[in-house]
């Protein structure tokens, strides 16, 4: 009887273990599988609020832009910010608050990135900064580029009277023609154009355009779109007034 009782307390010891493991397993947020389903690989969760440091794996410029892969310690990853003179198997610096960038066009690469971060400086370490601020040949400067002779649209305004418009101005679509000073295609699934007619003092007189559609420096183009202010994309891209989503027509 006594041997009866004691297999029965046993298996019922058993039967409570397994039921308790099955319960921690449920309720614990941080097992495999729900770290498999719920936090992406790699540096895809620290990423954007922290600063990552690792050695480039792969580099490349287009548009104005570097991209490089980076072995962060958790994975590669990439990233993409101002063009940066980088080598392969340098340590690089990327600063906080990256912005992420899920299927990412760039259609001056051809290249679609699963994952990357946009940030707004690629920093070096130790002996390779020295070296690359040593190298480097100075920043190319703006063309000089003539504007005279750019009519203001009919029915629109020109580049100084959008901004003097301002935040009253918010969301009001206009129409602006201007010459295009500096392209930056395929960024953030968008090409950003800046276009000056002449008008406005230095640091109102640079209006910023995003678009689906395209032109080079030097063209003189018609914009149609909407005012807007106070636009902070992140990773440095933020901007007291721009033209979003333009219509642009090459003249």
């Amino acid at each position: 009887m006594r041997t009866n009782t004691t297999l029965i307390l046993a298996f019922l010891a058993v039967l409570f273990l397994v039921a308790g493991c099955n319960g921690t397993e449920q309720q614990s947020p941080g097992g495999d599988a729900a770290d498999e389903t719920t936090n992406p690989s790699g540096p895809a969760a620290s990423a954007p609020g922290s600063a990552a440091e690792g050695a480039v794996i792969e580099t490349m410029n287009a548009g104005g832009y570097t991209y490089i892969l980076v072995d962060v310690g958790e994975g590669p990853a990439w990233y993409a910010g101002p063009q940066t003179q980088v080598a392969v198997g340098e340590t690089v610096l990327l600063p906080v608050n990256a912005m992420p960038m899920s299927n990412f066009k760039s259609t001056a690469l051809d290249r679609t990135f699963e994952l990357v971060y946009f940030v707004g400086s690629i920093g070096k370490t130790g002996a390779a900064a020295a070296t690359s601020a040593a190298q480097s040949p100075a920043p190319a400067a703006t063309p000089n580029i003539e504007i005279t002779g750019i009519e203001k649209a009919e029915g629109g305004l020109t580049v100084a009277e959008i901004f003097q418009a301002g935040a009253d101005g918010s969301d009001q679509e206009v129409v602006v023609r201007g010459k295009v000073v500096k392209v930056n295609a395929g960024i953030m699934g968008k090409n950003w154009l800046h276009v000056r007619d002449g008008s406005g003092e230095a640091g109102k007189n640079d209006l910023t355009i995003t678009t689906q559609d395209i032109a080079k420096v030097g063209d003189i183009v018609l914009i149609t779109g909407k005012i807007v202010t106070d636009r902070d994309f992140g990773a440095g891209y933020k901007y007291e007034l721009l033209i979003e989503d333009a219509k642009v027509v090459v003249e």
